[in-house]
């Protein structure tokens, strides 16, 4: 592999990890922990596996399905059979669970906009432009990874 680009991956990574570090701190007295909120964020397109959840938070089922049953006690998510295989059982949505992630997405966007507003219209449109870049990568590795 070529060395400018185990550079540039680890220097990417380093910056990336530093930004979910941030994130997470962002409105760390709201109501969701940041781990409720990704939870909802997963399956806020399509119901997922408790599986899927564990894997994708990088986390053990068992941790996941503790936190499932702390946001179906809430309100905020309902387990579902998959219509294709009776055997499975999905996590889902529900309405009161929509606003509060709404709610919540919210307040995290707006502490994020202000921190854009101390960048220059450059450095916003920089970040802007790379956008499309990173989830492209960010669909590779997702590739990649389902074919490890």
């Amino acid at each position: 592999m070529r060395e400018d680009l185990q550079d540039l991956a680890g220097r990417y990574r380093h910056i990336l990890r530093q930004a979910v570090f941030l994130v997470r701190s962002m409105d760390a007295e709201g109501e969701l922990s940041i781990g409720q909120l990704s939870t909802l964020n997963m399956i806020s397109s399509n119901p997922m596996r408790v599986s899927d959840i564990a894997r994708n938070a990088g986390i053990r089922v068992p941790s996941a399905t503790e936190q499932i049953i702390k946001l179906e006690a809430a309100g905020l998510v309902q387990r579902i059979s998959d219509s294709s295989d009776a055997r499975v059982v999905l996590v889902k949505l529900t309405a009161v669970g929509r606003v509060k992630l709404t709610e919540s997405n919210g307040r995290r966007n707006a502490a994020m906009a202000t921190a854009l507003e101390t960048l220059s219209p450059a450095e916003r449109s920089s970040i802007a432009i790379a956008i499309p870049a990173i989830a492209k990568l960010n669909a590779a590795l997702t590739q990649q990874s389902s074919t490890d």
